[in-house]
């Protein structure tokens, strides 16, 4: 069984996507396709198939996201800053980039690149759970290995 983890908060923003999903982007779609209709043959219809794309990956994304809901793990909030869990905020200092970073470890389902909000199951989140501050783990990356330095843990 797969297992998804998410913090409250995160659940409940898939939660509230999912019904934006089934219920909002949904019904909008459909009246698109029934516009596109109306204008008759399909067959040279660019509007209707641009339309039946959207619909196609919409459901995608609620078969998707209806599946990560349902097996959801929410993780609870800690305190705990001694060592990384999922949750954690984490200060790290990369000697080959000469460079400090900070990351925050969450579920796969609330990843945001641009905030360095990292999956557990990405290679930083991997190599940074479970350690203390003041530990060096080795991040094992596609074409890599670099060190980082845990500087601080929030």
């Amino acid at each position: 069984m797969a297992e998804f983890f998410m913090t409250k908060k995160g659940y409940e923003e898939a939660v509230k996507q999912l019904e934006y999903l089934q219920k909002v982007k949904r019904a909008e779609i459909v009246e698109r396709i029934q516009e596109a209709r109306s204008h008759g043959d399909l067959s040279e219809n660019a509007e209707y198939d641009a339309a039946r794309n959207e619909q196609a990956a919409n459901e995608g994304e609620i078969i998707e996201l209806d599946f990560k809901i349902k097996n959801a793990v929410i993780i609870e909030e800690t305190d705990d800053k001694s060592v990384v869990h999922i949750g954690s905020e984490v200060k790290v200092y990369d000697a080959d980039l000469e460079e400090e970073t900070v990351y925050t470890i969450m579920g796969t389902t609330e990843v945001d690149a641009m905030k360095n909000i990292v999956s557990n199951e990405s290679p930083v989140g991997k190599a940074l759970l479970g350690h203390k501050r003041g530990e060096t783990v080795t991040v094992k990356a596609p074409d890599c290995e670099y060190q980082l330095k845990i500087l601080k843990i929030n």
